[in-house]
């Protein structure tokens, strides 16, 4: 049986907090703008307050926004402490080892979760809803400390419950490849995706515009290499073998630090590489930190179990080649130095595979889990003293019983890629998802779906006016418009409105009833929304009073190729007008009144806050003191203090002096030491520690007991 996984857990559990980290500060700066009373979607409007009682309220419509009365809070308020309180504590538990516990975990989720309920358009995206599940996982993975005096270097079941990031990392990854072929998208088949992609996607970075302009040839290659990291390589992850796991691991970083490098995509790729660290071991996380156990030493002839493990990881990878070259036609075509690749496979027979391999796919993680459920089983019969093991097996019980559980109700989004499939289904199981879907426990994910842009990059540009005669554009931070402006890197913040602006472009206006609130509020120059657009309000071209007028145009962008970047002229970006967006309106125009009626969005008037009370008070001036800033300033400043924090508690616990390391006499408690391994090993090594103090004190009480010792010896002697 191998090591529990404690290293790769701590490095989930902390790399989660950093994900929430983002995620709070991310929306924190942008609640006035986005959901406050003058706000493009009021928060307050998802709240009745219909006189139940309170639990009836938190069963119905799961947020802790209903407590915001009782706190002298309005709505908005209420979310800006919340994502406060998730900034604290995430902040917290980065920095913080102890702090990296279940009830900590169980409060982020709490918070997110609140939030998210309230957030409408704006926060429903995949990658929302993947933090919250892994934030669930993190409440069942993350170690109880708070509440005991002493903790366990390691429990029983915690490989069981890791797992189920493994679990779901598959159904990730595993979706989002298969929905790109379910889909027909003509570019995904035609392995064309990827000449598009760069420049249609939400937000790219500068890198975006240089892959853009590598070959055909290179492009095509890339999407089969997309296919074969998201279809084929899932399904290393439960394999036997650990170093196939690895592969699998440096497979989706790889191609999550591509995504990285070309589009921003806020803290979803780095939630993504933090989910793959159920794919290492201890011994490797070991061998990252110079802390490794084992010492590698070639022997030969080799062992029957590593020939037969070498020649089946050998077996695997020429089969990852074979299926490659021949579902894909890859061939090499000397003429023109290039590499040639199709489709070698239709639709049908594609979608007759998929039904063939979904119900088998959750055999073959049932397998998976089954084993690491009697592994974990047999280390609680590992466990000295009748009590402790007693212990372990109840705790393995119940968290093997709450992972079964959630497998079990995974399987319902999972079997959403084959309908079919789906049906099959024991009843029981679809009645548990729907009794949770509410709290977002389980979703089903896939990534990239269709290939948006085809012809051009549909954009958004809104103007404003005085006199409906010159017409001023309005420019976002990170949004392409101005066409000699590079493409910014924002990662890992989400700048809200730009994302939903991106999704605006590809329909008709009334497909986005929020643009026409948020045309209304720049038609009365509100700041905080102003400031989702510019946060230097010096930028925004009509800081000193609103237009009188304003209108949006649809255009289609595409980025420049080399030479046109060569000859000087719009570097960056080209575009074509292609028609009126949005109609011109101004205030008490009746277009714009019909539309805001239309879509429930006419103001009301909000309720009075009480800012004589303490905690508003406080809320408003943390306000005015993080208002000048912009999210990535945010967030990366709290980054740096997080990791200065952590590079002085390093410098703080290393010796004095610079005197050589003596001979190791064991751990302290608390070391790293201390914690790996198991309770017997754990308690060998404080005994030999305990050992080596005793000796160390009676050398240190010099000649006096040694004398002593000298005189009784030579007297027995005479």
């Amino acid at each position: 049986m191998g090591e529990p996984p404690r290293r790769p857990r701590q490095l989930f559990l902390a790399g989660l907090a950093a994900v929430y980290l983002a995620a709070f500060a991310s929306l924190y700066v942008q609640i006035p703008g986005l959901y406050g009373k003058d706000g493009i979607l009021p928060a307050r409007k998802m709240l009745r307050f219909t006189g139940k009682g309170l639990w009836e309220q938190l069963r119905d419509f799961p947020t802790l926004l209903w407590l915001s009365p009782r706190l002298g809070l309005d709505t908005e308020l209420g979310m800006e402490l919340l994502c406060l309180v998730g900034v604290l504590a995430s902040f917290g538990a980065l920095v913080f080892e102890p702090l990296r516990d279940s009830l900590v975990f169980a409060l982020l989720r709490m918070l997110y979760l609140s939030v998210y309920q309230v957030g409408q358009v704006f926060l429903y995206f995949q990658w929302d809803s993947l933090l919250l599940e892994a934030g669930f996982l993190a409440v069942l993975v993350a170690p109880l400390h708070l509440l005991k005096w002493r903790s366990t270097a390691w429990r029983a079941h915690d490989s069981v419950t890791f797992w189920l990031v493994r679990w779901l990392l598959f159904r990730l990854m595993f979706a989002s490849g298969v929905v790109k072929l379910t889909s027909r998208c003509p570019t995904w088949w035609g392995l064309t995706a990827l000449t598009y992609h760069y420049e249609t996607q939400c937000i790219p970075t500068p890198v975006a515009w240089f892959a853009h302009q590598l070959p055909v040839w290179i492009q095509k290659f890339s999407v089969v290499a997309t296919y074969v990291i998201e279809i084929a390589i899932p399904l290393l992850f439960f394999a036997p073998i650990r170093r196939l796991r690895l592969f699998a691991f440096y497979s989706q970083v790889l191609l999550q630090v591509l995504i990285i490098l070309t589009g921003n995509y806020n803290f979803f790729n780095a939630l993504t590489i933090i989910l793959a660290f159920s794919l290492l071991d201890e011994e490797h996380v070991g061998r990252w930190l110079g802390r490794s156990k084992r010492r590698h030493a070639s022997t030969w002839p080799p062992s029957l179990r590593s020939f037969l493990s070498t020649l089946l990881q050998l077996t695997t990878y020429g089969l990852l080649v074979y299926w490659s070259v021949r579902y894909f036609g890859l061939e090499i075509n000397w003429e023109k130095k290039l590499l040639d690749s199709k489709v070698a496979f239709t639709y049908h027979e594609f979608t007759k595979w998929l039904h063939a391999v979904t119900l088998p796919l959750v055999g073959l993680g049932f397998l998976s889990l089954s084993w690491e459920i009697l592994s974990a089983m047999y280390r609680c019969v590992c466990v000295r003293g009748f009590f402790w093991k007693l212990w372990a097996t109840l705790q393995w019980a119940i968290f093997a019983t709450a992972t079964m559980g959630m497998f079990a109700v995974s399987l319902v989004p999972f079997t959403y890629i084959d309908y079919e499939s789906n049906g099959k289904l024991w009843p029981g199981i679809h009645q548990m998802f729907n009794a949770v879907e509410r709290f977002q426990v389980v979703n089903s994910y896939g990534l990239f779906r269709r290939m948006t842009g085809v012809g051009g990059r549909p954009e958004v540009v809104l103007e404003g006016s005085y006199d409906k005669q010159i017409w001023t554009e309005i420019e976002f931070m990170y949004k392409p418009g101005n066409l000699s402006t590079a493409p910014p890197i924002v990662a890992p913040h989400q700048p809200r409105l730009d994302w939903q602006m991106w999704f605006a472009a590809l329909a008709h206006h009334s497909s986005s009833p929020w643009f026409t609130s948020f045309v209304y509020r720049l038609l009365q120059g509100k700041k905080d929304v102003i400031r989702l657009v510019q946060a230097d309000e010096s930028k925004y071209p009509f800081n000193s009073q609103p237009p009188v007028y304003i209108r949006a145009q649809l255009y289609k962008y595409w980025f420049t190729d080399s030479t046109e970047a060569r000859e000087g002229a719009a570097p960056w970006w080209r575009r074509q007008h292609v028609q009126e967006f949005f109609p011109t309106v101004s205030l008490g125009d009746p277009t714009l009144e019909n539309l805001l009626n239309q879509h429930g969005l006419k103001d009301k008037i909000p309720l009075k806050r009480p800012m004589d009370a303490f905690l508003p008070w406080l809320l408003q001036s943390v306000r005015e003191h993080s208002r000048p800033y912009s999210g990535p300033t945010v967030l990366w400043s709290l980054y740096l203090i997080a990791a200065t924090t952590c590079l002085l508690r390093a410098l703080g616990r290393r010796p004095r002096g610079g005197a050589p390391p003596g001979r190791h006499k064991g751990p302290k408690r608390g070391d790293p030491a201390d914690r790996g391994g198991s309770e017997k090993n754990g308690q060998v090594r404080k005994k030999e520690a305990k050992e080596a103090e005793e000796k160390a004190e009676g050398r240190a009480r010099g000649g006096g007991a040694e004398s002593h010792a000298d005189g009784l010896r030579s007297k027995k002697k005479k």
